[in-house]
């Protein structure tokens, strides 16, 4: 079960806090519990090493598209041709719920304040604190698929159909965000936020939180002053009418998978898919390797899936495969909440041959 490396809990959050695998001390401090694939040390030295290039590339087209997008929105305003410009930008602005996720580990961009930009530009947009969401997401990967303990557990057996439906227009999670980030700014931090938010970083949380509610009520402001709905609709808004996308992808996590496991290979899926899901997504589809390697810049996880993909359970071919397994587990523990997929490992299948 022990690996050549293993992969650290801590590294979620700002890169200041990262240790580097070129620290003699770093494996001596790692938790060793979870299942952790073998690599050569230099191949992940070479994995994990980051790059501006690709991110730059990455977030460059993305803002061309956002921009464009909602400037085209802009020009229309009161004609049919604003709808399509309004989904099309809705799908990028939600976009940022999987580049807030990956700029939390500090891993797209070489240079830190680009990442710590980033991250607040689409912890914003995506309605997640930074700074909570920094604690919330480490406790994820600590934790993935513990119940009781991650806080980010989207299908919890057996699912609640109704939040689940909703929440392909962020109903349900987006009113819990802004509910959350309101309260913050009044200095309440209850729930989930009081046992993984250590108290020496809870004014960040607070003082954030009142940042956000003041862009909250500059939007409503502009939107009366102008008497027009499009700063409502460019802002936060696009996050819940374009709120299908992230969740088509984000439900195909872990929903189905076996829960309070310490094998990110039976709690995670990996599949394939086509070049402009992966950029939509970051590369999210190569879920086992992020959760077991989380410092692995995305750009790389195609790369780290080769290197690791004989130890792992065989990869979904599509996303609709995905949905072809999840639907009928979802199902299945609406009556038996102890069901789940088990997947076949690398032992599994040699046995079943």
């Amino acid at each position: 079960m022990t690996a050549t490396v293993t992969k650290s809990y801590a590294l979620v959050g700002d890169a200041d806090n990262v240790r580097s695998l070129e620290d003699d001390q770093f494996e001596d401090e790692v938790e060793d519990q979870w299942f952790s694939a073998t690599i050569p040390r230099k191949q992940m030295k070479a994995l994990m090493r980051r790059t501006d290039r690709e991110a730059a590339i990455h977030f460059g087209i993305w803002g061309v598209l956002l921009i464009g997008s909602g400037a085209g929105a802009v020009l229309t305003w009161g004609t049919w041709w604003t709808v399509p410009f309004l989904l099309f930008y809705g799908v990028m602005y939600s976009m940022s719920d999987h580049q807030a996720h990956e700029a939390s580990h500090g891993t797209p961009f070489r240079t830190k304040w680009l990442n710590d930009a980033l991250y607040w530009l689409n912890g914003f947009m995506t309605l997640h604190e930074t700074y909570y969401w920094r604690w919330s997401h480490t406790r994820h990967h600590t934790d993935t698929l513990h119940v009781g303990r991650d806080p980010e557990i989207a299908v919890m057996a057996p699912a609640d159909v109704a939040k689940l439906f909703l929440d392909f227009f962020f109903v349900v999670s987006g009113w819990v965000q802004i509910r959350n980030i309101v309260k913050h700014a009044f200095g309440r931090i209850e729930g989930d936020g009081a046992h993984f938010i250590p108290d020496g970083e809870r004014w960040k949380v607070v003082w954030n939180s009142r940042a956000y509610v003041m862009v909250f009520v500059a939007t409503v402001c502009a939107a009366v002053i102008w008497q027009s709905w499009l700063p409502i609709l460019l802002v936060v808004t696009p996050r819940f009418y374009g709120g299908f996308f992230p969740q088509f992808f984000n439900i195909t996590q872990h929903a189905g998978l076996r829960e309070d496991c310490l094998d990110h290979r039976q709690n995670c899926r990996t599949f394939h898919t086509n070049r402009v899901f992966r950029f939509l997504y970051m590369n999210m589809n190569y879920h086992v390797e992020h959760h077991m390697f989380p410092m692995v810049p995305f750009h790389r996880l195609p790369a780290m899936h080769e290197a690791i993909k004989d130890q792992c359970p065989p990869s979904y071919p599509s996303v609709w495969a995905c949905y072809a397994e999840m639907i009928p587990a979802i199902r299945k523990q609406l009556t038996d909440p102890d069901y789940f997929v088990k997947r076949p490992l690398p032992g599994d299948m040699i046995s079943a041959k």
